[in-house]
């Protein structure tokens, strides 16, 4: 048994680190602003434009260096949003239309949206729930 300590590369990495790294991206809040916008602008529904806006000032902030702060934004609204797309009803009188509305392109772009809503809620509350504000604090005045 050798006692070496493996290279940076060798390491593998956990899947809470994944998490944590998700939801210091400034990339999901943006796309999930701009499938939200895709969906909900024509015909415009005004509850559901409620959210692009707040999501792209967690993007915003998290280019600003408060990346913990923008997680807990940015898992926040996307789990209300995804409350508001989980009632949605899918309507058809038959059973190949109901299919054909779920999985034509709207409907795929509404399932992309509340995957990467979840995958949000999930990633970025981890990264708000174990992060440090430790860097941010100090650069505060």
């Amino acid at each position: 048994m050798s006692s070496e300590i493996p290279d940076k590369a060798e390491v593998k990495k956990a899947s809470i680190s994944y998490a944590v790294d998700w939801g210091k991206s400034p990339l999901p809040p943006t796309l999930l602003a701009t499938l939200i916008t895709a969906l909900h602008a024509r015909p415009f529904q005004p509850l559901p434009m409620l959210f692009p806006p707040v999501l792209l000032f967690s993007t915003y902030l998290n280019l600003s260096s408060y990346k913990v702060d923008s997680a807990g934004l940015t898992a926040a609204w996307s789990g209300l949003y995804l409350l508001l797309a989980r009632r949605r009803k899918v309507a058809g009188s038959s059973f190949s239309s109901r299919i054909g509305n779920k999985f034509g392109a709207r409907g795929m772009t509404r399932g992309s949206a509340m995957v990467l809503a979840g995958a949000n809620v999930l990633g970025c509350g981890v990264t708000y729930v174990f992060g440090r504000r430790s860097a941010e604090e100090r650069r505060a005045p």
